[in-house]
């Protein structure tokens, strides 16, 4: 009776005993994936308020600057605005126009006018500015999305990892019951059971990853649409003005 009492002490009942007393290797996977969730939780809250903040911010000056009746009052409102994605695209636009100069003389008073572009060039001229934005959007969309891959790579990895885990576990379980020549089901459990715990782990782990990381890919597609359809807005008003 004594043995069976100690035996009964010895197996354990919460998943705190079980992660106790688990193998080495199921200790091993908990750590990193415990690594994994703080990394994980860091990116998400730290992406998703950069990333909600410039959303706000982009389109609060988009807004404002499709209102401007002309480019010159587009650019006084990115002189007060806080610096954000959508600003910096006016501002590329306003560097290239810098370059280039006018596609037409709004006035000219000497005897030999400086003549419009012909057609195809101010259509180059447009195309490559349409470039130019399309690369200063596509470095903003990098710049602050430099992060998801990592969150992607975790939310896939982790049911792997706790996987190897699980099975690393069973395969030990199941060489100390060979080895103390004992199979029934009190003694298999309670290694088995131990050896699950990390593939609970790994699911903690990567579900919350994988909402994370949709959830931020979608606002930063949502971002990249509008710096997208704000940089129609800057050629169309540049093109209205002459400036391109």
């Amino acid at each position: 009776m004594s043995a069976l009492l100690q035996v009964g002490a010895a197996v354990p009942t919460t998943p705190k005993d079980l992660v106790m007393n688990a193998g080495t290797e199921t200790h091993v996977v908990l750590a990193i994936l415990v690594v994994l969730s703080l990394v994980s939780w860091a990116i998400m809250l730290g992406v998703g308020r950069e990333l909600s903040r410039s959303l706000r911010l982009a389109t609060a000056f988009a807004r404002e600057v499709e209102r401007a009746s002309r480019l010159s009052a587009a650019g006084e409102v990115s002189k007060h605005s806080s610096p954000n994605a959508a600003q910096r695209l006016l501002v590329r636009a306003l560097q290239f126009v810098g370059d280039v100069g006018p596609s037409r003389p709004h006035t000219s008073f000497s005897d030999d006018p400086v003549m419009p572009l012909s057609p195809t060039a101010a259509a180059s001229r447009v195309e490559t500015l349409r470039l130019v934005l399309d690369a200063e959007a596509l470095s903003e969309r990098d710049r602050l999305g430099r992060f998801l891959p990592w969150l992607a790579t975790i939310g896939s990895a982790s049911p792997l990892i706790g996987l190897l885990g699980t099975v690393l576990g069973i395969i030990t379980a199941f060489l100390g019951i060979a080895t103390r020549g004992s199979g029934n089901l009190a003694a298999v459990a309670p290694g088995v059971a131990a050896a699950l715990i990390a593939t609970a782990a790994a699911l903690a782990v990567a579900i919350p990853a994988t909402f994370g990381y949709n959830i931020l890919a979608n606002r930063l597609n949502r971002l990249d649409n509008l710096l997208e359809g704000f940089g129609t807005t800057i050629i169309a008003m540049l093109v209205r003005e002459g400036r391109v």
